[in-house]
């Protein structure tokens, strides 16, 4: 194939799990379960009888599949000979996904498509052995996608299920250009976390209320987003047309409540929303203790009998309850705390000190905050923007809600985890690196074809996305596998082996996405950004090897390096190697 004067060579991919012509979600032994979900009176709120899962699988897993990513409508219905059944007047008849091969197979077989339309594999046979691998690997529960995958992927391309259109945007990925998508399932919503900015403006493209929107876009369809609102002028800061302004926290409350009626009327999952904010913003103090106070009228209520406990109505008349909030921290703003200095906050139009208080004081108030209800949270703005990689084009501003992923505004990331206990063989207490290699490559594909397909909230999404491929693996279980191995996890060894087995995956995924930009070309904005992400991948590999602080490239805090004394050997190596 040819891409834009690229010649697509494809990619080759081997079998490690599976064998040639054998279906593995067809070698599996299923069991049929009633699913049942239920509310601390015992009421039912979902249930399904019938549902097949592997035997090995557990009631808990059966019932997030069954409640939560099986289609509910708009399936094709099949006989017990695998014949679609009809009605009397020849119709099809439709209704829910009956078991996890149909969930997993839909996923697999919609990337594959899009990976084979667009010439990511080499040949057919690369083709077979990616949809198989990847589906051994779900069906085993070895590895799993974000949960818009579960949701969205492969309802059109398995059953033809479509709807109107819902305002999102696509890229074709032949031209490059920006669409507007024509349906709301040819290209799905695959992506779990967005970072999306605001302007100091009410009504316009961009600002406030237009935020409100694109979040309800995401959250319909299972997805999460963050947003920084520092840029939003505080209480009593003038306004152009004379006047103040009524404030941050005024706004944030609408956006609490907006998430909260897309909680309560959707069929996947609550809202999931990041608040984001600097802590040199004028409303800090009020930020910081929102949610204290609004645990103090629910306590309030519940001593008047109001409600009964913290589950009941009490929550659902205070603010706050709908998002995760965490405060931005400057590396200045620490050296204030640890001098007992003043620190000033900034007028959001004219930078100008606003009010100047002592760094201690926020800094207890935050202590306070997180110890009374757990927000908010922070986020090292110094250092996160010290190990961006794409710098040229703007500072990290903000996280998804549970900050896994950082970048740009205005970006998505779709997420994949890999089980560590399917990859560990607790008798030797070892892990299987050859599978973890191979299981890290074939992920890294995966979430790189889903950008291909995706649509997105808005036309900026779009195109930074197709600009950046940005794509997210990481791990689950990695306490399980520490305390099997008798190691604590919050220890010197079980920092390192966390560390080691982050290296190798982030190694291997850049070195499968060196791959694809070998044959595909690299994303379009790397040549703007390259020395900045070569750095910065160079600073990850110092740490692998364990080198001397005078050593890492423009780093204030340089990072703690991967110990030989604290990690198994052939962990080690293999983090160099990566």
């Amino acid at each position: 194939m040819e891409k834009e004067g690229i010649t697509m060579k494809g990619l080759q991919v081997e079998r490690l799990f599976t064998t040639k012509d054998r279906n593995p979600l067809k070698t599996i032994e299923y069991a049929n379960r009633t699913t049942r979900i239920t509310k601390q009176d015992g009421s039912v709120v979902f249930e399904m009888k019938d549902f097949k899962t592997p035997k090995s699988w557990s009631q808990n897993a059966s019932d997030i599949i069954a409640s939560k990513y099986a289609r509910k409508a708009g399936v094709p219905q099949y006989d017990d000979q695998g014949n679609v059944m009809k009605d009397d007047k020849g119709n099809v008849i439709k209704g829910t996904e009956k078991s996890a091969e149909q969930v997993i197979g839909r996923m697999t077989s919609c990337w594959r498509k899009w990976g084979e339309d667009h010439g990511y594999f080499e040949d057919k046979e690369s083709a077979d052995a990616y949809e198989a691998e990847m589906a051994h690997m779900m069906i085993n529960q070895m590895a799993a996608p974000n949960s818009p995958q579960w949701f969205n992927t492969g309802l059109n391309s398995a059953y033809g299920i479509n709807s109107e259109a819902q305002g999102h945007y696509y890229v074709d990925p032949a031209t490059g250009e920006v669409k507007p998508s024509e349906d709301a399932y040819t290209h799905p919503q695959p992506h779990a976390c967005f970072i999306q900015s605001i302007k100091d403006d009410l009504v316009n493209e961009g600002g406030i209320m237009d935020l409100w929107t694109r979040e309800a876009r995401l959250f319909k369809y299972g997805s999460g987003t963050g947003t920084n609102f520092s840029a939003i002028r505080g209480e009593g800061e003038t306004l152009s047309g004379g006047g103040f302004s009524s404030g941050l926290m005024s706004f944030l409350k609408i956006g609490d409540r907006a998430a909260g009626a897309i909680k309560s009327g959707g069929t996947t999952r609550r809202a999931a929303k990041m608040v984001c904010l600097d802590i040199d913003h004028p409303e800090i103090e009020k930020f910081i203790n929102w949610k204290v106070e609004e645990e103090k009228k629910v306590a309030a209520l519940i001593a008047a009998g109001y409600s009964s406990d913290f589950n009941g109505e009490a929550y659902a008349t205070v603010s706050g309850q709908n998002s995760n909030n965490s405060v931005r921290i400057s590396n200045k703003f620490m050296r204030a705390v640890e001098d007992d200095t003043n620190f000033d906050l900034l007028g959001r139009k004219d930078g100008k000190a606003f009010r100047t208080l002592k760094a201690k004081k926020v800094w207890d108030q935050i202590g306070f905050a997180a110890w009374a209800c757990a927000d908010p949270g922070l986020q090292f703005d110094t250092t996160i923007n010290e190990w961006h990689t794409c710098p040229k084009d703007g500072r990290i501003n903000a996280s998804n809600p549970c900050s896994e992923y950082m970048f740009l505004d205005d970006t998505a990331c779709n997420l994949a985890s890999l089980n560590l206990l399917k990859f560990f063989n607790v008798e030797e207490s070892k892990f299987d690196m050859k599978a973890m290699i191979h299981a890290i490559r074939l992920w890294t594909i995966t979430l790189e074809i889903s950008v291909l397909m995706a649509q997105f909230p808005s036309k900026e999404i779009a195109l930074r996305s197709y600009q950046y491929r940005t794509l997210g693996l990481g791990y689950a279980n990695i306490g399980t596998v520490l305390m099997l191995m008798g190691i604590p996890y919050d220890s010197d060894k079980g920092r390192a082996i966390a560390g080691a087995l982050t290296a190798v995956l982030t190694g291997r995924s850049y070195e499968t996405s060196a791959d694809m930009a070998d044959a595909y070309g690299a994303f379009p904005r790397y040549e703007h950004n390259k020395d900045d992400m070569l750095r910065v991948i160079r600073n990850h590999r110092r740490a692998a090897y364990d080198v001397a602080n005078s050593e890492y490239e423009n780093l204030e805090i340089a990072p703690v390096g991967l110990k030989k004394d604290d990690c198994p050997e052939y962990l080690v190596d293999h983090a160099k190697k990566a």
